[in-house]
């Protein structure tokens, strides 16, 4: 048996597999493209390296999309079969990824934070627990796990920049700028291509309306941006919220087209309906239109996929998402059929499920009632479960399309009160007053006295 390049025992023979499998869990961390590739090397170079295929069977797992599990469940049998006499950290992994495949998350997290606990330098069980807390809205789960790591990590470990930029991003999602900004600046000081950095230090100066230093950011680091995989769409949508604050909207259509949403990009074409991506465009066109903005046929593509993933529930978030595309196009007959889905899949156990029939489902029918101007109904879909609705997952950045669908409806629906319900709600979590966001700036002053 080998070690990794943090100490931990592997079980595989060959330095071959050992090395590229180091490699390979450097590239996830630092969302390249060629992940894959590495990951096959390793499996090439040993076939019965049962971590390796563990590792395959998490990778099916983070598309967040039905059709892969088939294949996660075959990587985990495989992995099954080859850690039976692998160390306990390894079976305990394997574990991990059997629960995941059955819908239960929280069993998942509560081994990958004992995997933790017991081997503060296992980073992918850490990082696999960041993204998926993350994902349930799960805010100070992901700070406590940074900040019971960070102590023990130091600054020539592979890797350590992952824990400063995860550490950043934690506590800007629990509204830390203090705390959370000078991690980021630490991680990209260490590799000023640690995407998951920029994207960090991107979110403290989105969520304190610091319009120029966020584009300044992202222009200074995009000479890195070569090899990323689809969170480089992210961070080019990150760049394109700055700009839409700035009511600069031809510049905000370019980005969508050429950068985030370019269906011409290999990135794209290799996976044309990525949850992330999906959430990214349709949340900006619109936030698009309501600036009155024509965002042409750009709806369309979406709503055509958003056909092909009806029932396909694993990423709680995008099923709004979906939503707006069919709502937009007017299919309403599909749009039907997908919240009937939602419906079944919510009576399933786990997690998801339960966010999805509790939150995600009364979201998605408030979006369609919001797009056929029915708009008291939206209100009263959205406003029980405003509380929760940060368990469907994604940042604050994110979530605020939907507190705009809200506030949108309760200013078309005349209820004052509703409007200041969201008003104080962002007004509580934005240093920027709502009368200076461009989402929030007219209803601030037509309802706030």
């Amino acid at each position: 048996m080998l070690q990794d390049q943090h100490g931990l025992t592997m079980s595989t023979s060959s330095m071959e597999a050992a090395a590229s499998f180091d490699r390979t869990i450097l590239a996830y961390l630092k969302f390249r493209a060629d992940t894959p590739q590495h990951l096959a090397r390793t499996l090439a170079a040993d076939p019965e390296f049962g971590l390796a295929h563990c590792l395959a069977g998490y990778f099916a797992m983070l598309s967040y999309k039905l059709t892969n599990v088939p294949v996660a469940a075959e990587a985990a049998r495989t992995a099954r079969a080859m850690t039976m006499k692998a160390t306990a950290r390894e079976r305990a992994h394997v574990e991990a990824l059997d629960a995941w495949i059955a819908g239960d998350i929280d069993r998942t997290l509560t081994i990958w934070d004992d995997i933790v606990t017991e081997h503060p330098m296992d980073v992918l069980a850490f990082r696999l627990a960041h993204f998926n807390n993350f994902w349930l809205g799960r805010r100070e789960a992901m700070r406590a796990s940074a900040e019971q790591v960070f102590p023990k990590w130091g600054r020539d470990m592979p890797g350590y920049g992952t824990i400063l930029s995860c550490r950043c991003f934690a506590n800007e999602e629990c509204g830390d700028y203090a705390a959370a900004e000078p991690s980021g600046w630490a991680a990209l000081e260490l590799d000023p291509a640690d995407f998951w950095g920029i994207h960090a230090v991107a979110h403290v100066m989105e969520m304190q309306g610091r319009q120029p230093e966020g584009i300044d950011l992202l222009e200074r680091h995009e000479r890195y941006f070569a090899g990323g995989n689809n969170l480089i769409h992210h961070i080019w949508w990150h760049r394109a919220m700055f700009h839409l604050e700035q009511r600069e909207f031809e510049a905000v259509l370019d980005l969508y087209d050429r950068r985030f949403r370019n269906l011409d990009s290999p990135l794209t074409q290799a996976l044309p309906d990525l949850y992330i991506d999906v959430q990214n465009a349709a949340s900006m066109l619109f936030r698009l239109e309501r600036q009155g903005i024509d965002v042409g046929d750009r709806w369309i593509e979406i709503a055509d996929k958003a056909e092909q993933r009806i029932g396909d529930c694993l990423s709680a978030f995008t099923q709004p998402h979906w939503m707006m595309a069919l709502a937009a196009t007017r299919r309403d007959g599909v749009a039907h059929r997908m919240l009937d889905a939602m419906r079944l899949f919510g009576l399933g156990d786990g997690a998801v499920a339960q966010v999805v029939g509790t939150i995600a489902l009364p979201v998605s029918e408030a979006v369609l009632a919001h797009r056929r101007g029915e708009h008291s109904r939206a209100v009263d879909l959205m406003k029980p479960i405003l509380d929760g609705m940060h368990r469907l997952g994604g940042s604050h950045a994110q979530q605020d399309f939907l507190e705009q669908v809200f506030l949108d409806s309760a200013v078309k629906a005349n209820r004052g009160d509703d409007v200041r319900l969201m008003l104080a709600r962002v007004t509580a979590r934005y240093p920027t007053p709502p009368e200076r966001r461009i989402g929030y700036a007219q209803a601030a002053r037509q309802f706030r006295h």
